[in-house]
């Protein structure tokens, strides 16, 4: 069993006015975090089929984790991407997820980070770890101190109690004119996303 993100959905639902959903979605919903699988599962179906980003999410949490039905990474990725496409930020993280371990599809980091930056600049404070441990790895091609710095900075903005620990170590290992470019880099994309931060 894969356990992806549900306290995100949780946080997601509490945030998201309740107008937002259908009744069938959140009774599915309700059924899902009571574990009644059956009911969700039934309650999404036909919501996920013609299109609903929400529930094709849910979908994708089922097949995902095997929760209620046989675990099916062809149809987690199938719901996860109609969500994604979407723009529902918790699919786009778990799809990234699923790249990045070779779950139904071939491993591949670039894949993963494709959907790991689209979760990221929603706010998923897990993407945004993911990319900074990414760009940290000197021994890649890819190692950016930048970066890693900078979406460190942004979790730990959002909440993320150990981002900070990782924006520190990363600090100590740049230069302070780099250190100014990735707080640019911070400012410019906080103001862009200043809702994000109306409660932090």
């Amino acid at each position: 069993m894969r356990m992806f993100s549900r306290i995100y959905l949780t946080v997601f639902l509490i945030l998201v006015s309740p107008f937002a959903f259908s009744g069938d979605f959140q009774k599915g919903w309700d059924a899902y975090s009571s574990t009644d699988y059956a009911t969700a599962l039934a309650e999404w179906r036909e919501l996920a089929d013609a299109g609903d980003k929400n529930a094709s999410y849910g979908m994708g949490l089922l097949y995902g984790n095997g929760f209620g039905v046989d675990m099916n990474d062809d149809l987690a990725l199938k719901y996860y991407g109609v969500a994604a496409e979407k723009g529902h930020a918790d699919a786009q993280f778990n799809l990234a997820v699923m790249h990045q371990n070779g779950w139904g599809v071939p491993q591949s980091d670039d894949k993963a980070n494709e959907y790991y930056k689209l979760a990221a600049e929603q706010g998923i404070t897990q993407a945004q770890i993911a990319l900074g441990r990414y760009y940290a790895l000197d021994f890649l091609d890819s190692y950016d101190p930048i970066e890693a710095y900078k979406w460190f900075t942004l979790a730990e903005a959002l909440g993320d109690v150990d981002a900070a620990d990782k924006r520190e170590f990363i600090a100590s290992r740049m230069t302070s004119d780099q250190v100014i470019e990735a707080d640019g880099l911070v400012n410019v994309w906080m103001d862009r996303h200043r809702t994000l931060f109306a409660d932090n």
